[in-house]
């Protein structure tokens, strides 16, 4: 197998040697990947935790059009990822992923203790929204470097044998970050009363952005980049355009359009099951059934803690039996359990909706654990930033970012709260049929070019 090298011919692929890291040495990719995404998504997800409060202070009340307002801004976040994917995919691949990768913490990190920092609607009026509006076009310009970025750095240095367990971590750590926030947000709200929230202490989350943030710049800092990017600059073999190389190749623009909709489940299984559920148990589920806030919360968390068990299980099943069966059956499980457990989940009860919020997080497990390890393996190094994070964000857009506001929309207008479970079997659909599509990756060596 030979490839065009920019400006010099080819170049045979044994040709470029890539040094293996030793086990300490992953251990520390693999700390160093989970950590930033730890800061990264406890960020990110802290927003759609505590919406209902921006709405009240940020928008002015609490009222629908204040909520639709403060899921525009959930929106607008997921807009701006396709032109962070596309800058820092380019830059990543052309200069390499751990300053980049550091870099994007601080940024988001800098935008989260901002929102902390929004003065009031009754202080400034129009001029807290936008700026809230602008703060998450921030974050999602950051967010839209990370995934793909954080998952290339650690896939790049974990062994072909155990890739998708290493990596399962930045997916567990994602994960804690949203039941850290989630765990913060309801000790807040019972210790200080859902008044004190209402007042000020929602801002408090946001602002412990700021030592996280550090936190996780400082572990990032101090590694060295990736064997495999290290192995191609050593070969003088870097992309020169890695966006020209994505969309002037037939092969590439294939392996995006799995990128956009092998992750479609993706969008109901993290948006919807964790970001959103604490404002769809506060709102939409009829005043007889609605939860309090601390409870909403409490459900979430049951569920993030049986998906971070459940990650790390599926990535060595992933190792052991392949990409596509355990994609495949959690896909399959995503489908068959929806609309039940919205069932449960909606009659109000904190057992039943704890169960089901508990059984959905298991099915989704499969996926959360392997999609991003199919994913960095389908694409070579020399543009699997650039390709990864285009795709993936587009992905996003379509079956994520919108889902709050749609979600909203749709429940109100026709006043059935089942409807999430509705688009969680609708995308299993989607995600189940593109792995037809998909090649299997399980051991195999990450191509270079």
């Amino acid at each position: 197998m030979t490839s065009t090298k920019p400006g010099n011919g080819t170049l045979d692929t044994q040709q470029i040697q890539v040094a293996t890291a030793d086990g300490k040495v992953v251990r520390r990719a693999t700390v160093a990947g989970a950590m930033g995404s730890f800061v990264e998504w406890y960020d990110y997800g802290i927003y759609g935790l505590l919406t209902t409060y921006l709405a009240i202070n940020v928008m002015g009340s609490k009222d629908v059009g204040s909520l639709l307002l403060t899921n525009v801004g959930f929106l607008v976040s997921f807009l701006a990822r396709p032109f962070g994917s596309v800058i820092c995919g380019y830059l990543g691949d052309k200069m390499g992923r751990k300053t980049l990768l550091s870099t994007l913490l601080l940024l988001i990190s800098g935008a989260t203790a901002a929102i902390g920092l929004i003065p009031s609607h009754a202080a400034i009026g129009v001029a807290a929204p936008i700026l809230l509006i602008l703060l998450r076009i921030l974050q999602g310009f950051s967010a839209g470097g990370e995934v793909a970025g954080a998952m290339s750095f650690v896939g790049e240095y974990a062994p072909n044998r155990t890739r998708n367990f290493a990596m399962s971590f930045i997916a567990v750590g994602s994960f804690l970050a949203l039941l850290f926030g989630s765990l913060l947000s309801t000790v807040l709200i019972v210790t200080l009363g859902d008044a004190t929230m209402e007042a000020w202490a929602w801002r408090i989350p946001f602002l412990v952005a700021v030592p996280l943030g550090y936190v996780g710049f400082y572990i990032r800092s101090r590694m060295e980049d990736t064997p495999h990017f290290a192995a191609l600059r050593a070969a003088n073999h870097v992309e020169r355009n890695p966006l020209r190389a994505v969309f002037t190749s037939k092969k590439h623009l294939q392996a995006i359009a799995i990128t956009i909709f092998l992750p479609a489940v993706n969008g109901p299984g993290y948006y919807l099951l964790f970001a959103y559920m604490p404002t769809y148990l506060k709102t939409s589920l009829g005043k007889e059934h609605n939860f309090s806030s601390a409870q909403a919360l409490m459900v979430t968390a049951v569920g993030l803690v049986a998906i971070i068990i459940a990650i790390p299980l599926m990535a060595r099943l992933s190792d052991r039996i392949g990409r596509k069966p355990v994609l495949a059956i959690s896909a399959i499980a995503m489908a068959a359990v929806s609309y039940p457990m919205f069932a449960f989940i909606a009659t109000g009860q904190m057992g039943p909706a704890m169960a089901g919020a508990a059984v959905m997080a298991v099915a989704f497990a499969g996926h959360a654990a392997v999609v991003h390890t199919v994913l960095t393996e389908i694409f070579p190094t020399t543009v699997r930033y650039s390709a990864y994070s285009i795709g993936f964000s587009i992905s996003t857009i379509i079956f994520g970012g919108s889902a709050p506001l749609v979600m909203t929309e749709l429940i109100k207008a026709t006043g059935n709260p089942m409807v999430p479970a509705w688009a969680s079997i609708i995308t299993a659909v989607i995600t189940l049929t593109t792995i037809f599509f998909l090649k299997e990756t399980k051991g195999q060596q990450l191509r270079s070019h």
